[in-house]
């Protein structure tokens, strides 16, 4: 008999100074989402948290600095699909992206490009847990 694969629910990425946890659910119900690098530390959860279904997985983003005048700055990872047997943890391997939405109150300085990317390579795991 084959054995029942699962899905992880639980994401723990690093690389080059950046560190994000990821889980689509809680205690509560609800998914958090925690991003560290060497200038900030933040933690999100449920409506701040953005994702998204598509070809390259799904893709998770949460804004990590908002300012009224000049754009915000986004953070976005790409969560591969995977499948578990029961109580295991698989290496995953993706990307990370930060974001630099640019935007000025002087509508002539909204030419060009406005979004600005870097782009990550994160390592970690891809692991289910009962919340």
């Amino acid at each position: 008999m084959a054995t029942p694969f699962i899905s992880p629910n639980l994401y723990q990425l690093s690389g080059n100074n950046l560190h994000v946890s990821y889980s689509t659910s809680g205690i509560d119900g609800k998914p958090h989402f925690s991003y560290q690098d060497a200038q900030h530390n933040l933690g999100f959860t449920g409506d701040d948290i953005r994702a998204v279904e598509c070809d390259l997985g799904t893709v998770v983003s949460v804004t990590i600095q908002r300012t009224i005048d000049s754009g915000s700055t986004s953070f976005s990872v790409l969560i591969p699909r995977a499948n578990l047997a029961a109580g295991e943890s698989v290496r995953i391997r993706t990307k990370g992206i930060v974001t630099i939405h640019r935007f000025s109150i002087v509508p002539a300085l909204n030419h060009g490009q406005l979004d600005l990317y870097t782009v990550t390579t994160l390592r970690g795991t891809a692991s289910h847990v009962d919340f």
